[in-house]
C-alpha cells in the first residue's frame, strides 16, 4: 500500500463524511431544532428589552 492509495482512501472517507453531514443537516427531523436555533439571537434582544425596563423601574424608585 503506497501513499497514493492512502490519499485516495482519505479522500473517499472525507467525501462520505461530507455527504453524511449534508444528509443530517437537511433531514426533516432536524428542521425544528434548526428553526429554534435560528431564533436565538432575537430571543436575546427580548431579554435585553425586559431587563432594560427593570433597570428603568429601579432607577425611578430612587
Amino acid at each position: 500500500m503506497d501513499i497514493n492509495t492512502l490519499r485516495g482512501l482519505g479522500t473517499v472517507f472525507a467525501f462520505v463524511a461530507f455527504v453524511g453531514v449534508v444528509i443530517w443537516a437537511y433531514s426533516a427531523s432536524k428542521k425544528k431544532d434548526f428553526d429554534e436555533a435560528a431564533q436565538l439571537p432575537f430571543a436575546d434582544e427580548e431579554d435585553d428589552k425586559a431587563s432594560g425596563e427593570q433597570h428603568k423601574d429601579a432607577r425611578s424608585d430612587k
